[in-house]
């Protein structure tokens, strides 16, 4: 199966969310040392809902389909539930089998979410 879906591509080349938040609550960053990945993430937390999201970096187009992908589901949701996300979750959101080398790539955009969330005051 080719890794690089037309999802995956089209969100890795026209990605969601992208730029910072100057009114941001919360921000995290990233980085995966094996590649060179890297991902600053801002939330603007509002009544314990994500109001808005925006993610600024660079990397490879699974890194960055993934974060642009978990931007649109994080946007909206509660501080509860996005603490519950789990790395099925975004393999799902990829809609593809993620090979263990490409794993970190996936997943560096729930490192930053998470990272974010632990810093929350919810």
């Amino acid at each position: 199966m080719d890794i690089y879906t037309e999802t995956i591509l089209d969100h890795y080349q026209h990605p969601h969310h992208t730029g910072a938040l100057n009114d941001a609550t919360v921000s995290a960053t990233e980085h995966n040392p094996l590649c060179g990945d890297v991902i600053k993430l801002d939330l603007k937390i509002k009544n314990n809902v994500v109001e808005k999201i925006g993610f600024v970096g660079n990397g490879c187009a699974i890194s960055q389909a993934s974060i642009s992908l978990l931007c649109d589901a994080v946007e909206g949701k509660k501080i509860s539930s996005l603490k519950k996300l789990k790395p099925k979750d975004i393999y799902d959101l990829l809609g593809v089998t993620i090979s263990p080398g490409r794993i970190k790539c996936a997943l560096l955009g729930l490192s930053a979410l998470q990272k974010a969330l632990k810093l929350t005051k919810n």
